[in-house]
């Protein structure tokens, strides 16, 4: 066997890459995390923690988007202050200070 020539170069290459992918796969089939491109972790998405974070984000979306619906409320009244005329801003802003 020539060991100077490119073909031996060739199959170490070849051998390492198959061996790479051989390894990848197994890891990949029975859960363990998975190196990614830039070296960092691929972890197998699903698990229970994921379900967790999930159920927390949808709790405080609804929590934000009643926020959001009583300060737009907020603000149309803070609107009509504005723009109405004397009396009627008077008992407006009366009725503010009553609740």
């Amino acid at each position: 066997m020539d060991l100077h020539g490119p073909g031996f170069v060739i199959a170490i290459i070849a051998i390492s890459t198959i061996g790479w992918v051989i390894n990848t796969w197994i890891r990949a089939r029975h859960g363990y995390p998975v190196e990614n491109e830039w070296s960092g972790m691929a972890i197998r998405g699903g698990g229970i923690d994921e379900d967790r974070k999930v159920q927390l984000l949808t709790g405080e979306n609804a929590k934000l988007t009643g926020q959001v619906s009583r300060l737009e409320e907020r603000i149309a009244v803070l609107e009509r202050i504005a723009t109405d005329p004397g009396e009627r801003t008077a008992r407006a802003i009366d009725a503010l200070r009553d609740r």
